[in-house]
């Protein structure tokens, strides 16, 4: 499954799931990031690390691991 951190710069994709555990995946539905939600990737860094993101009308920067525990159609 294509994951937010394979997402390409300018795609609007949507959230099918949140893997991870406890906290983390608790501080990621905490930013706005939850199950059917949509993301524009805005921009990436040079090295990958961080993506910036749009969800639910604000610009969020998440980093390549937290963005590899949220899977996207």
């Amino acid at each position: 499954m294509k994951t937010l951190k394979d997402a390409k710069i300018g795609e609007t994709v949507t959230v099918v799931k949140l893997t991870g555990e406890g906290a983390v995946k608790r501080r990621i539905m905490d930013m706005g990031v939850t199950k059917g939600v949509q993301i524009y990737v805005r921009k990436v860094a040079p090295l990958g690390d961080p993506i910036e993101v749009t969800v639910r009308n604000y610009e969020l920067s998440l980093r390549k691991a937290d963005a590899e525990m949220i899977e996207v159609e």
